[in-house]
């Protein structure tokens, strides 16, 4: 049974829970989110590898691409990515990997991207379900009316790094929000 080499990697936002897998970047995700168990039960049962405290040439990658990021000199990521979950699921995360730096998307139009209309709260748990925070954009999406909606790091934390990409601009209640479909 490969391992998924994990390691704790401290931040001005929160602490996150890096892995890789097989040479690939399978987490990237909050440390203390709501439901962590469920999130690791899930991520390990779907690359069939349990979790092992360890570094690997993609953990260092990562910490140095988030360094950068966090830092404003890193607007895109380049890394190997291994996305856990269904197809469907990782059809909503490849489509979260468009929303670019500096720019929002609603929840519709990631909807209207991958899905029916109809499928908005499936599309919307697929998010929720991202476990490469920040890298897969998951805190782009808010709400259609820019309310600023659920977010694994928390509301604060999903703020502060819309601000970070520049996402405020003269009015901190303008958002640039983009189209998908």
């Amino acid at each position: 049974m490969s391992a998924l080499l994990i390691r704790y990697f401290k931040t001005r936002y929160g602490e996150l829970l890096i892995g890789s897998f097989e040479d690939e970047l399978c987490l990237c995700d909050w440390r203390y989110r709501r439901m962590r168990a469920t999130v690791d039960a899930r991520i390990q049962r779907g690359l069939r590898a349990g979790y092992e405290e360890g570094t690997s040439p993609v953990t260092e990658a990562t910490m140095d691409q988030l360094k950068d990021y966090f830092s404003g000199e890193r607007k895109v990521f380049d890394l190997p990515l291994r996305l856990v979950g269904t197809d469907f699921q990782q059809r909503v995360r490849k489509s979260l990997v468009a929303v670019p730096f500096g720019t929002t998307a609603s929840y519709a139009s990631l909807t209207a991207a991958v899905a029916a209309p109809t499928a908005i709260r499936a599309v919307a748990s697929a998010n929720g379900a991202n476990t490469i925070s920040i890298i897969v954009p998951c805190h782009r999406i808010i709400g259609s009316s820019g309310d600023l909606v659920g977010y694994a790091g928390g509301l604060r934390t999903k703020k502060e790094l819309l601000e970070l990409e520049g996402v405020f601009r003269e009015d901190p209640d303008l958002f640039s929000i983009m189209s998908l479909s």
